[in-house]
């Protein structure tokens, strides 16, 4: 089964590193063999009262390497970068 990050940013801070996290995270998801899926875009919330802002998935191979990734030594200086430019929401989740 696949592994699917999903954020939901918010509210952006600091765009300017926002974009410096965007050019550093990329290549780091690639190297766990992530690929995104969804990065912005229009939505219609057809049911219930959840009210996104700007979503992001990243797809992985499996759940185990979307937790790799995320929990990586890799990751931490760039999620501490993602949390001081952005408030978010986020889940792994196992999928198809």
């Amino acid at each position: 089964m696949k592994g699917y990050c999903l954020f939901d940013n918010v509210l952006v801070h600091d765009l300017e590193k926002l974009e410096q996290y965007k050019k550093l995270a990329t290549p780091l998801v690639a190297r766990y063999d992530g690929k995104y899926i969804i990065l912005g875009g229009q939505f219609t919330v057809v049911e219930g009262s959840v009210r996104p802002t700007f979503l992001v998935m990243i797809e992985f191979p499996s759940y185990e390497k979307a937790n790799q990734w995320y929990y990586s030594e890799e990751y931490r200086e760039l999620k501490n970068l993602r949390f001081s430019a952005v408030d978010s929401n986020a889940i792994i989740v196992e999928g198809l």
